[in-house]
Parts: C-alpha cells; structure tokens; sequence
C-alpha cells in the first residue's frame, strides 16, 4: 500500500494503466516516491439516476473519512485532490492476496464482517460486493469501492447479509454513537460536509440514530438487497 496519507495528497501522480473490468474510469497510478494508488476522475463517472453527477468520487473520500472516525472497518487512506485527469479520489493500493474476497473468506473470518455489515448500513452502501472485500497480505481485510453510497435514499445492496437482525455488539455501538455525535461538531461534521449535500449528512446522522433505537443490523429491504454481479 501507498506509503503516506500526506503523499497521496501531495505527490505527483503518474498513470501507471487503466484498470479493466471498471464501471467508471479508474486508473492505477504512481505517485512520485511513494508507490501505487488507485485514482478515480470525476471526469470517467457513468451518470447514474439516483445519485447527482460528478460525486462519486467524493463519496469514496466520505466513505473513507467515516470508517476513519469510527476505527472500523479498514478502509485505505482517501483523499479528494487533482489529478492527471482532474479533480477525483486518490485511494491507497491495497497489495491484495488474489482470489480472496468475501465469499472466499467467510467461512473462517466472518465474525470480522459483522463491522462491514454495520458500516455499510451506515453509509447506505449500494454496492458491496464480494471482490469489494480484499485480503490484504497484511492479514487485513480491507473495504474499497465506496461510490455508491452515503445517499439520501435507501439503497442498501450487500452480500453480507448473515448479520441481518442481529444485536449490534456493544462495541461497535459505542463508536456509532460517538461518531453520531461527533457529525454535529466542528471536526468530523466540516470534513463530511465538505464532501456531501447537507441532505446526504444529515440523513447519514438519521442512519446512525436508527441502527441505535433499533439495537440490531437491518433485515434486507422489499427492493433488490443484493448488487450484481455478487462477486
């Protein structure tokens, strides 16, 4: 991975290749003395209906900015900066095991998925997928591929849903509360509404102060629950 969050905002970015496979332009790059990251222009984001134009990318740095403040799950270093192809979102390469994902990991690490199960229903996750789950040769297991969420409508599609209707561990509630919190201050709230519609924060906060009444993670809604493809 990347070697510094300072140089992912500072150092000179070199396209390294595009890479295949992507829905939006996403392009392997070097920055300058640092090594590899992923970099995702504003400008090669597909329009999608349910989510303004041009703001994919700042839902990635959003996405990363909350995992941050809540310490979970590992999420890579994200920022907003300028790119060789304009304004996007710069994300630390994760130096993956190959062929691990989800589904691959489950059987015997699924109890570390119940943070991304809670994660995702935070930020109203519309897309994780299975290869959204990346083992890192760290041992690590690292979420990317955050554009799709933190809307204001609900948009829930995960694979991890083995979690559904289950207690949140204490734990994990007691960060969701002082992160609920801590999007009202100065510190946390300036980032993320910087990033986000007031809408988007504001139902973010709503999210929060749902899953705590509630107590437990959310049951798969009437609409499709899942992404496509799963992997």
């Amino acid at each position: 991975m990347i070697g510094s969050f300072d140089a992912l905002l500072t150092a000179p970015l070199r396209v390294v290749r595009a890479m295949r496979g992507a829905s939006n332009r996403t392009l392997l790059v070097e920055a300058e003395g640092s090594g590899l990251a992923i970099y995702k222009p504003s400008s090669g984001e597909a329009p999608l209906w349910d989510y303004p134009p041009g703001t994919l990318h700042r839902r990635e740095v959003a996405a990363y900015e909350m995992s941050r403040a809540l310490g979970w799950p590992a999420v890579p270093a994200t920022v907003l900066r300028d790119g060789p192809e304009g304004p996007g979102a710069v994300q630390g390469l994760v130096d993956a095991i190959a062929g691990e994902h989800f589904f691959t990991l489950r059987e015997q690490r699924l109890p570390e998925f119940v943070a991304f199960a809670l994660f995702d229903a935070l930020i109203n996750n519309g897309d994780r997928k299975s290869g959204h789950c990346l083992l890192g040769k760290d041992g690590v297991i690292w979420g990317i591929d955050h554009g799709v969420s933190l809307g204001v409508e609900p948009n829930l599609r995960t694979v991890i849903w083995e979690f559904a209707g289950e207690p949140i561990p204490a734990d994990l509630a007691a960060d969701l509360e002082r992160v609920r919190a801590e999007l009202h201050g100065d510190e946390l709230g300036s980032r993320i509404t910087r990033l986000l519609s007031a809408k988007e924060t504001a139902a973010a906060v709503e999210r929060a102060e749902a899953l705590l009444e509630a107590g437990r993670l959310p049951e798969p809604g009437p609409a499709r629950p899942f992404p496509w493809p799963l992997v």
